[in-house]
């Protein structure tokens, strides 16, 4: 069988990671590109380049940092320790921290660029309606920034999927635990198993191109919608 039930646990374990982590960045996301897109305060800047950091660090950067920071003596992993939600480090939940921050611009990037597309007008004619911010938000923007939830999705998840540096450095290589695809395929290479190593990158081959594919098809859809 070219898959045995180690790829199989990883393919199951990234899948979730990459989920959960698509879904955490929506919420948390979606009101950090909103305020992006439409702030004109001064910490715009900083806070837009925080958001980005992923972009331009190496990942076993942010690895190393969340490491020290998460860990028993650091002050993020010293505040949950007392919170009494244990150790994070070389555990799932630290992957999702970990993931979460990777792939932030990934997310907030398409939605922040969604929502400046949309313009002041929609949201001044709901105001003349007497539509609330919050109405005016959840019926009237979110609607016209579909494509960039789209994206947004396709992005996130596909980033979480093949991410590498900063699950090794932080979640390690434990079996069903921590051990995703990325991670997996590195110990197949390490212990020269070549064919498992061959099934599990061209998954992840054919994986990249078709969520390439589906960004071009919609774009394409979406320009010859308007």
């Amino acid at each position: 069988m070219p898959l045995d039930a180690s790829d199989l646990g990883a393919i199951w374990l990234t899948l979730k990671l990459a989920s959960l982590t698509t879904l955490i960045l929506l919420i948390v996301g979606t009101p950090v590109a909103w305020w992006l897109a439409r702030t004109r305060s001064w910490f715009r800047g900083p806070i837009g380049a925080i958001v980005a950091l992923p972009l331009v660090l190496p990942p076993t950067v942010i690895g190393f940092y969340l490491l020290i920071a998460l860990g028993p003596h650091g002050w993020l992993g010293q505040g949950i320790a007392a919170l009494g939600l244990g150790n994070v480090v070389f555990s799932f939940s630290g992957l999702v921290i970990g993931s979460v921050i990777y792939s932030m611009p990934f997310v907030v990037q398409p939605l922040q660029n969604a929502f400046a597309a949309i313009g002041k007008r929609p949201m001044e004619v709901a105001a003349t309606l007497r539509a609330g911010p919050w109405d005016s938000f959840v019926h009237v923007a979110l609607p016209l920034a579909r494509p960039g939830f789209i994206t947004a999705s396709i992005l996130g998840f596909a980033h979480t999927v093949g991410e590498f540096g900063v699950v090794l450095m932080i979640g390690g290589n434990i079996p069903d635990k921590t051990r995703v695809v990325s991670v997996q395929i590195f110990d197949h290479v390490e212990a020269m198993a070549y064919t498992q190593a061959h099934w599990l990158a061209g998954a992840m081959l054919a994986f990249s191109f078709l969520v390439l594919l589906l960004l071009y098809a919609g774009r394409r859809g979406n320009a010859g919608w308007n």
